[in-house]
């Protein structure tokens, strides 16, 4: 675990669970309350919602991470925004912000809200 960066450390956590597609290992990334906003439109709460939410994402996706900002609120709050550009070998591709709020749990910083927004050049 990196205490000075929770942020980047979560991420390339998160980076590889999702490369991997492992939706168990993703959930455990997130708090038991987690909220989480992907591509749906409705908000989730808890690690079973976030497990079945990356189960459900095809195989053969990857994701490419920049983080962007990084913060801490004491010892045990932190977040940040990323870009994030999602891929598959089809050629598809949704490039998207991503905010993050962190807590730091007795083992592991974890994800407690997750919030994605789509990129677009059309308004």
């Amino acid at each position: 675990m990196s205490d000075s960066n929770p942020m980047h450390d979560i991420l390339t956590r998160w980076k590889a669970a999702f490369d991997g597609h492992l939706p168990d290992a993703m959930a455990e990334l997130f708090t038991p309350d987690a909220l989480f906003q992907g591509f749906d439109p409705d908000v989730a709460a808890g690690r079973e919602a976030v497990r079945a939410y990356y189960d459900a994402v095809p195989e053969r996706r990857t994701a490419d991470v920049t983080v962007l900002h990084t913060y801490t609120i004491g010892e045990d709050a932190a977040g940040g925004f990323a870009d994030v550009v999602f891929r598959d070998p089809t050629g598809w591709q949704a490039p998207v912000h991503l905010s993050l709020v962190l807590r730091r749990d007795a083992d592991a910083w974890r994800i407690r809200q997750y919030h994605v927004s789509r990129i677009s050049t059309e308004h």
